[in-house]
């Protein structure tokens, strides 16, 4: 599959992802759980869903081999959301308006690792 079919594939999962995702830290942020916490849940949450949809309708894997380099690149993912969260926050932002804002970028960045990983190449 070339790069730029891959990547439409990978943002029409990514909306379903990110969805799950957010929703996980919304619901953790209702519930009374502070931004960092809630985060640090969701992302855990999401990993495994992630990898299933990622390895399977994006990148044809089958099976858990790659499961672990998967997890420790979106760990690196959450690091990044994590410092940029944190960022926001400092800067008067929302907790939610926050981290609205990062789903782009962090997408962009997730798209770049997850490919590397699943498939040993650098996108584009």
């Amino acid at each position: 599959m070339k790069d730029g079919a891959r990547f439409v594939r990978f943002l029409a999962v990514g909306v379903l992802n990110t969805a799950f995702g957010y929703a996980a830290y919304a619901a953790l942020i209702g519930l009374g759980l502070q931004p960092q916490p809630a985060l640090a849940l969701a992302f855990a949450l999401g990993v495994m869903w992630n990898y299933l949809t990622h390895a399977r309708l994006v990148f044809g894997q089958k099976g858990y081999r790659r499961l672990l380099p998967y997890a420790a690149a979106y760990g690196a993912i959450y690091l990044i959301n994590a410092a940029a969260l944190q960022a926001a926050l400092a800067a008067g932002l929302h907790p939610l308006s926050a981290q609205a804002l990062l789903v782009l970028p962090m997408a962009a960045l997730a798209f770049f690792l997850i490919s590397l990983v699943l498939t040993g190449q650098v996108p584009f």
